[in-house]
């Protein structure tokens, strides 16, 4: 470990908050632990002329360390931004929701750009975030498509950012509906699509209440169920700005790809082919579909050599990706998986197994995004 004296990050110490690392003695005995709160100047003094020290990778922000971490702790990583931004637009309605979002967006765009193909396995995989209402998932998985297709599309990293941003919001007024909708096998109640029709509105509105002052932002999420055609809502303008159409077609994909209480989730080569021919001139629409290809990482596939595998990573085709077995070619459990490269002779994908196909434990899981 690598330490620093406390005196010179005292500027990262507030008095009546708590500490963001440790305090460790001359000799590194620990002397306060991080989230300790010091109450006084004299305190912070006295710390200072014994020589106190902290160690430099707690210094590190949630992007840095994102941005550093070997390739085996990024899974782990991304478990922990999940439950952050799900925390986060949980808690909308504080006063701090702006800046809990920021310090959130930062660590979750690093890790999209540091292994897309990590990031588009959280879109994918049934077994990840699984932990988050439903509507929190739906909202994280649109923000990490539209992430990819704007830089695909070679936005700005500033525009990028909006772009997750625009889609990770842009139904937070209606969270909660959405887990209800999910679980629902009946048609939308009448006050239910009141709802449905006035989110746009109740987003920007609860947006704006938290300090969200971004006139761009602000308007993809109001227009970002209008349609080129006049046909979407709530104005049915045929003008809808380029982030609020990006984050309609994020929006329209990830929902093929969940489940719910009345239809199986839609495999990923039928998912690509629907929106697909929903509007296939349009540059967004090639580049999403570019994007995560007919075996995205996350796919469970079957193998002509007969074991069963989910996809780890985009191959150098869109045929060809790479693999992680999890079963032998007689469907037996393995005890740890092994990547298989469908490139290779009699290894190819033969087919899609079914969303709902039971994936490998989570230990197996871990080792094999770990690779």
């Amino acid at each position: 470990m690598n330490y620093a004296a406390l005196s010179t990050v005292r500027h990262r110490v507030r008095l009546g908050e708590p500490l963001p690392f440790s305090v460790r003695d001359a000799d590194r005995t620990l002397l306060l632990a991080r989230g300790f709160t010091l109450r006084s100047q004299a305190q912070l003094d006295s710390l200072m002329n014994r020589g106190a020290l902290v160690d430099l990778a707690e210094l590190l922000t949630d992007r840095e360390r994102a941005a550093q971490a070997p390739r085996g702790e990024l899974p782990r990583l991304w478990n922990q931004a999940a439950e952050k931004l799900g925390h986060a637009l949980l808690e909308a309605k504080t006063e701090t929701f702006a800046a809990a979002l920021d310090d959130t967006v930062g660590p979750a765009m690093t890790l999209v750009e540091r292994d897309p193909d990590l990031a588009i396995f959280q879109v994918l995989s049934q077994g990840a975030c699984v932990d988050a209402a439903y509507g929190v998932r739906r909202s994280l998985h649109s923000a990490i498509t539209a992430c990819l297709v704007a830089q695909r599309l070679a936005w700005q990293p500033g525009e990028v950012e909006r772009a997750f941003k625009v889609a990770l919001t842009m139904n937070i007024s209606m969270l909660a509906l959405q887990g209800e909708l999910s679980r629902q096998r009946t048609p939308p109640t009448p006050e239910q699509r009141v709802q449905l029709q006035s989110h746009p509105m109740r987003s920007v509105q609860m947006l704006q209440r938290a300090g969200i002052t971004d006139a761009e932002w602000l308007r993809a999420v109001l227009q970002h169920h209008e349609v080129e055609d006049g046909s979407g809502y709530p104005s049915g303008r045929t003008d809808p700005c380029e982030l609020a159409s990006l984050a309609r077609r994020a929006d329209i994909y990830t929902s093929k790809l969940s489940a719910r209480s009345t239809r199986d989730a839609m495999a990923a080569d039928a998912a690509g082919r629907a929106i697909f021919m929903q509007d296939p001139s349009h540059p967004m629409t090639q580049a999403l579909v570019k994007e995560f290809g007919i075996y995205p990482p996350g796919s469970l596939v079957r193998l002509g050599s007969g074991e069963a595998a989910i996809v780890v990573q985009r191959g150098p085709t869109v045929t060809t990706p790479v693999v992680a077995c999890f079963t032998d070619a007689g469907d037996r459990p393995l005890k740890a998986p092994y990547r298989v490269a469908t490139s290779e002779p009699g290894r190819g994908v033969v087919g899609l197994l079914h969303p709902a196909t039971p994936q490998p434990p989570a230990g197996v899981l871990a080792a094999a995004l770990a690779g």
